[in-house]
Protein backbone atom coordinates (compact mmCIF):
# COMPACT_ATOMS: atom_id res chain seq x y z
CA UNK A 1 0.00 0.00 0.00
CA UNK A 2 1.32 3.67 -1.09
CA UNK A 3 -0.32 6.71 -0.25
CA UNK A 4 1.58 9.71 -1.64
CA UNK A 5 0.64 12.92 -0.77
CA UNK A 6 1.93 16.53 -2.23
CA UNK A 7 1.18 19.93 -3.30
CA UNK A 8 2.09 21.27 0.34
CA UNK A 9 3.49 24.56 0.49
CA UNK A 10 4.47 27.94 2.18
CA UNK A 11 1.76 30.78 1.83
CA UNK A 12 0.54 34.18 3.03
CA UNK A 13 -2.34 33.92 5.50
CA UNK A 14 -5.47 34.26 3.00
CA UNK A 15 -3.94 31.94 0.11
CA UNK A 16 -4.46 28.32 -1.31
CA UNK A 17 -2.96 25.40 -2.11
CA UNK A 18 -4.15 22.15 -3.14
CA UNK A 19 -2.93 18.86 -1.85
CA UNK A 20 -2.99 15.14 -3.95
CA UNK A 21 -3.00 12.18 -2.29
CA UNK A 22 -2.32 8.99 -4.83
CA UNK A 23 -2.92 5.80 -3.84
CA UNK A 24 -1.96 2.43 -4.97
CA UNK A 25 -1.88 -1.36 -4.20
CA UNK A 26 -4.94 -1.63 -2.87
CA UNK A 27 -9.40 -1.13 -3.91
CA UNK A 28 -9.01 2.88 -4.19
CA UNK A 29 -12.43 3.22 -5.32
CA UNK A 30 -14.29 1.50 -2.89
CA UNK A 31 -12.89 2.62 -0.17
CA UNK A 32 -14.24 6.33 1.69
CA UNK A 33 -11.12 8.42 2.76
CA UNK A 34 -9.90 10.81 4.87
CA UNK A 35 -7.55 13.61 5.24
CA UNK A 36 -6.04 14.31 8.72
CA UNK A 37 -3.50 17.05 10.08
CA UNK A 38 -0.77 17.22 12.64
CA UNK A 39 0.67 20.03 14.30
CA UNK A 40 4.13 18.66 15.72
CA UNK A 41 3.34 17.21 19.25
CA UNK A 42 0.01 17.79 18.94
CA UNK A 43 -2.56 15.21 18.26
CA UNK A 44 -3.89 14.17 14.79
CA UNK A 45 -7.10 15.95 13.87
CA UNK A 46 -9.61 14.70 10.61
CA UNK A 47 -10.04 17.23 7.72
CA UNK A 48 -12.22 15.97 5.82
CA UNK A 49 -13.95 12.71 4.66
CA UNK A 50 -15.17 11.43 1.45
CA UNK A 51 -17.31 8.99 0.64
CA UNK A 52 -16.33 6.17 -1.88
CA UNK A 53 -17.62 7.46 -5.06
CA UNK A 54 -16.84 11.47 -4.17
CA UNK A 55 -20.99 12.50 -3.87
CA UNK A 56 -20.80 12.73 0.21
CA UNK A 57 -17.70 14.60 1.66
CA UNK A 58 -17.66 15.99 5.40
CA UNK A 59 -15.81 18.27 6.83
CA UNK A 60 -14.42 19.18 10.59
CA UNK A 61 -15.50 22.57 11.84
CA UNK A 62 -12.66 24.74 11.52
CA UNK A 63 -12.48 23.85 7.63
CA UNK A 64 -15.89 24.34 6.71
CA UNK A 65 -16.73 26.43 3.88
CA UNK A 66 -12.64 26.97 2.83
CA UNK A 67 -12.06 23.30 2.32
CA UNK A 68 -12.88 21.15 -0.61
CA UNK A 69 -12.04 17.03 -0.94
CA UNK A 70 -12.59 15.42 -4.18
CA UNK A 71 -11.15 12.42 -5.86
CA UNK A 72 -11.00 11.34 -9.09
CA UNK A 73 -11.64 7.28 -8.70
CA UNK A 74 -9.65 6.80 -12.55
CA UNK A 75 -6.43 8.27 -11.46
CA UNK A 76 -6.49 6.92 -7.75
CA UNK A 77 -6.14 10.26 -6.18
CA UNK A 78 -7.79 12.09 -3.63
CA UNK A 79 -7.77 15.84 -3.26
CA UNK A 80 -8.06 18.50 -0.74
CA UNK A 81 -8.80 22.26 -2.13
CA UNK A 82 -7.50 24.60 0.82
CA UNK A 83 -8.73 28.32 0.24
CA UNK A 84 -8.54 31.26 2.91
CA UNK A 85 -5.86 29.81 4.37
CA UNK A 86 -5.02 31.47 8.15
CA UNK A 87 -1.76 30.20 10.42
CA UNK A 88 -3.89 27.54 12.41
CA UNK A 89 -3.70 25.48 9.26
CA UNK A 90 -0.18 25.37 9.39
CA UNK A 91 0.66 21.31 9.45
CA UNK A 92 1.53 18.56 8.12
CA UNK A 93 -1.50 16.67 6.30
CA UNK A 94 -2.08 13.39 5.31
CA UNK A 95 -4.37 11.00 3.58
CA UNK A 96 -5.70 7.79 5.19
CA UNK A 97 -7.57 4.54 4.69
CA UNK A 98 -9.98 2.92 6.53
CA UNK A 99 -8.80 0.11 8.89
CA UNK A 100 -9.57 -3.00 6.56
CA UNK A 101 -8.19 -6.94 6.39
CA UNK A 102 -8.03 -6.45 2.66
CA UNK A 103 -5.26 -3.55 2.57
CA UNK A 104 -2.25 -5.28 3.98
CA UNK A 105 0.92 -3.57 5.32
CA UNK A 106 2.26 -1.81 8.19
CA UNK A 107 0.82 1.34 8.56
CA UNK A 108 2.77 4.88 9.93
CA UNK A 109 0.22 5.82 12.06
CA UNK A 110 -3.08 4.41 12.77
CA UNK A 111 -5.72 7.36 14.59
CA UNK A 112 -9.64 7.18 15.46
CA UNK A 113 -11.70 9.69 13.86
CA UNK A 114 -15.37 9.87 13.13
CA UNK A 115 -16.08 6.34 15.18
CA UNK A 116 -13.46 4.67 12.54
CA UNK A 117 -10.32 3.59 12.78
CA UNK A 118 -7.51 4.94 9.87
CA UNK A 119 -4.33 4.04 8.83
CA UNK A 120 -1.74 6.37 7.46
CA UNK A 121 0.51 5.21 5.43
CA UNK A 122 2.48 8.34 3.86
CA UNK A 123 4.99 10.90 5.34
CA UNK A 124 2.11 13.60 4.88
CA UNK A 125 3.02 17.30 3.10
CA UNK A 126 3.94 20.44 5.14
CA UNK A 127 1.46 23.26 4.47
CA UNK A 128 2.97 26.50 6.31
CA UNK A 129 0.97 29.54 6.47
CA UNK A 130 2.38 32.35 7.82
CA UNK A 131 3.16 36.43 7.24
Amino acid sequence: VQLVQSGGGSVQPGGSLRLSCVASGFAFSTYDMIWVRQVPGMVFEWVSRISTDGSSTVYNDPVKGRFTCSRDNAKNTVYLQMNSLATEDTAVYYCATPRSRYINGSPMRTIQALGVTWDIWGQGTQVTVSS
